[in-house]
């Protein structure tokens, strides 16, 4: 294949599928039981020096509760998959646990505002950046999933984003036309919230998936947190509903508001209240170290954190928002009143 072009941006990771079928085809297909806590998680599966993948979408069904327990174990120099990275990375910026990222979209909270602290931490030069666009990265792991090397398409092509990228400019064998290769991304670690799962590790999403199917398939290894626990005999009477298989799973805990205080869809709202307070406390670098100390350093887990932030009352005004999403016109005020 002629190779015409080639990005500057640095590949962080081996996409060779050979390299990293020595690892799958060790791994456990086994029923075994996988239910752990969070720490226990952490501990056995996130090391110095990973490449992290995170589930969810932007403030959707993002792992917070993983998230804050890298932050607690003082994880550091990992590698990190910007994939509309917004809480998820103020929380990862907050304890400077990457410094190397692929970026796609970071730093912004969408609507919200754009985040003081992740804008310091990758213009301190203490993180290497390599620029791609949310499909280059999602195809990045499809091309892991597949078991190859790269997959072909033509986003990016006459961008700077191609020029940062570490993709390669290539022309087709059989059109001769000009296409971007995507080399494969296999993350040591992905971290996914759903809304169900079993002991095993077979878990359920309701609506969109965004990448995670693919994600939970290209990763070495994969830990999801669950908003509840379900029996086997449950996913065996709807295996259509199942959307990660339990042989791609190593851990599964149950937190329920594990998402929190992203938006978990159809179960409760994003509070935007204390994101708006992270952001505040962003403005002033000595604010917000107080901050996330007193948030995620001197909580013991996720269930103090959330206590902290208004406990079970809060969340079930999180809930009821949620359900009035679908009629906003009859419950506009009272929606108002709960944000």
């Amino acid at each position: 294949m002629n190779v015409l072009q080639e990005g500057l941006g640095e590949i962080f990771t081996d996409p060779d599928p050979d390299h990293a079928r020595e690892h799958f085809r060790k791994k456990n297909r086994a029923l075994t039981n996988k239910l752990m806590t969070v720490r226990e998680a952490v501990r056995r599966f996130v090391h110095d020096g990973d490449y992290l993948a995170v589930g969810g979408f932007g403030g959707v069904r993002i792992p917070t509760a993983l998230l804050h327990e890298i932050l607690r174990q003082g994880r550091k120099k990992l590698g990190f998959s910007g994939h509309t990275a917004t809480h998820d990375n103020q929380i990862l910026a907050a304890g400077e646990c990457f410094d190397r990222c692929d970026i796609a979209y970071v730093i912004g909270l969408e609507a919200r505002g754009l985040s003081p602290a992740s804008r310091r931490y990758f213009e301190s030069g203490k993180v290497k950046i390599c620029e791609w666009t949310n499909a280059g990265l999602y195809w990045r792991y499809q091309a892991a999933a597949l078991g190859v090397p790269f997959i072909p398409g033509r986003s990016m092509l006459g961008s700077d984003t191609f020029k940062y990228s570490g993709a390669k400019l290539a022309e087709c064998p059989f059109t001769g036309k000009p296409f971007a290769l995507f080399p494969a991304l296999y993350p040591d670690v992905a971290i996914i919230h759903v809304h169900e799962a079993d002991i095993y590790g077979n878990a359920r999403i309701r609506g969109s998936t965004i990448a995670d199917q693919t994600l939970a398939r290209a990763a070495k290894h994969v830990l999801l947190t669950a908003e509840r626990i379900i029996s086997n005999d449950d996913i065996r009477n709807c295996p259509s509903d199942t959307r990660i298989p339990y042989f791609a799973v190593d851990a599964v805990c149950e937190v329920p508001y594990g998402s929190y205080p992203a938006n978990m869809p159809y179960l409760y709202f994003s509070d935007e209240r204390h994101l708006k307070e992270w952001l505040e406390s962003e403005k002033d670098p000595v604010k917000h170290q107080q901050f996330v100390k007193e948030l995620i350093f001197d909580t013991r887990d996720f269930h103090e954190y959330l206590h902290v932030c208004g406990g079970l009352r809060r969340m079930i005004e999180l809930e009821r928002l949620e359900r009035m999403i679908a009629k906003p016109d009859t419950y506009g005020d009272e929606m108002e009143a709960l944000r």
